[in-house]
């Protein structure tokens, strides 16, 4: 896309501003983006990985390095130091080896809730749907079956074969 201002240079920053509710999208080059005064102050290049980083370091403590930074993924070997560092993982594994200190993380990006639940597809909402609810039902027979709640039990085992009837149905 080309600079809305010079008409020359390929644009870099784009950005929507809303004014009195009404929406402006604007799409500059870095040198008329400093020159309207738009850039973002003290950066001459900035990505999402470094906010994302930004995030993640609130209120680490920077001058020493705790066991949990000296930590290291068993698949690629990044450490949470870097991680910290960078704003990215190294692998999907990294989920798993700094998940423990990852709840602090998505509570701040996720509005105080620390698991993204995200948007579900029309398609194949449905299924999804059940799936879940299948996952939530297993776990709730498996509660009342060691409290030996047995017709508890026997409902819910009732209800998981009707949902897994229905998933069969609309495949």
């Amino acid at each position: 896309m080309v600079c809305q201002e010079c008409k020359e240079r390929q644009a870099t920053l784009h950005f929507t501003k809303i004014i009195n509710g009404q929406k402006h999208e604007m799409h500059l080059c870095d040198q008329c983006a400093r020159e309207k005064g738009e850039s973002i102050p003290g950066t001459d290049s900035f990505s999402i990985h470094h906010l994302f980083s930004g995030l993640f370091n609130m209120g680490a403590e920077q001058t020493r390095e705790t066991a949990e930074q000296k930590q290291r993924c068993p698949n690629c070997g990044m450490s949470y130091e870097k991680f910290l560092h960078i704003g990215r993982f190294g692998c999907a594994h990294c989920y798993k080896a700094f998940g423990p200190q990852l709840s602090s993380v998505f509570k701040r990006v996720h509005a105080g809730n620390d698991t993204h639940k995200g948007k579900i597809p029309k398609r194949i909402g449905k299924s999804l749907k059940i799936e879940k609810r299948l996952l939530e039902l297993k776990a709730l027979l498996d509660s009342h079956i060691q409290k030996e709640e047995f017709e508890k039990a026997a409902e819910l085992r009732d209800e998981i074969k009707k949902l897994k009837e229905q998933m069969e149905g609309g495949e």
